[in-house]
């Protein structure tokens, strides 16, 4: 029983501590996240109390209003805390993989299945909505890789529908902060059992990073390759 408690004492500074940094993380992008949560949790609790006078149940209505008040203001917190992380994170390398990854479960994200020398980047995640590739880069040279990639997913996934988003703000493009929200709206037609069947698919094709050729050995120094022929 002691053990318990203590390992449940170790575990709330964790969680404070990390509260805490997320905070401070948000105020550097939004400045007025302090006094927005404050204000929705005075409101709250104001707005309950005051009916619970009304109606001769201030007790009753101040602790429900308390409690509710708390809700708010996770939520509200919670909310213009991942708008900060989605800010920062915008325009970053990779960061289209990184939402993907915490799209929820039901979803098996593979990053970077197809990239260019420019770094414009393909990633594959597969669901119940079937294949979704979503491309983070330059709008104009994205689309060949989209193309190119769609083509491969028709000659092994046939049954599974394959959608693709660019991530972007302009026309026609999907935001960071909305992805995750446009993965879930998708319509789910595809079973468990074909949702498994495709990844076996897919993976058993690789993708960029598995046949990527890597060399066995060091090159010796000042070794040049031939340009023809084979090597004596």
């Amino acid at each position: 029983m002691a053990r318990k408690d203590q390992a449940e004492n170790s575990a709330n500074p964790g969680r404070l501590k990390q509260i805490a940094l997320t905070y401070k993380m948000t105020r550097r992008v939004d400045s007025k996240v302090g006094l927005v949560v404050a204000g929705v949790g005075i409101v709250t609790f104001g707005v309950f109390l005051a009916i619970g006078f009304l109606i001769d149940h201030p007790i009753y209505l101040g602790i429900l209003g308390f409690l509710l008040a708390f809700l708010a203001m996770a939520i509200v917190f919670g909310r213009r805390a991942e708008r900060a992380a989605f800010g920062q994170m915008e325009g970053q390398p990779g960061a289209a993989a990184a939402v993907l990854q915490n799209v929820g479960r039901g979803w098996t994200t593979t990053p970077a299945v197809a990239m260019n020398r420019n770094q414009d980047v393909v990633h594959r995640a597969v669901g119940r909505a079937g294949i979704v590739l979503v491309a983070e880069g330059n709008p104009n040279r994205v689309k060949t890789l989209l193309a190119a990639e769609k083509k491969r997913m028709a000659r092994v996934a046939v049954d599974a529908p394959v959608h693709d988003i660019v991530v972007g703000n302009e026309e026609g493009q999907v935001p960071l902060k909305k992805l995750r929200t446009t993965m879930t709206k998708l319509p789910r037609v595809l079973t468990g059992p074909q949702v498994t069947q495709t990844n076996d698919r897919l993976r058993a094709m690789g993708d960029l990073m598995s046949n990527m050729p890597l060399p066995k050995g060091p090159m010796p120094k000042g070794m040049r390759m031939p340009r023809g022929g084979k090597m004596r």
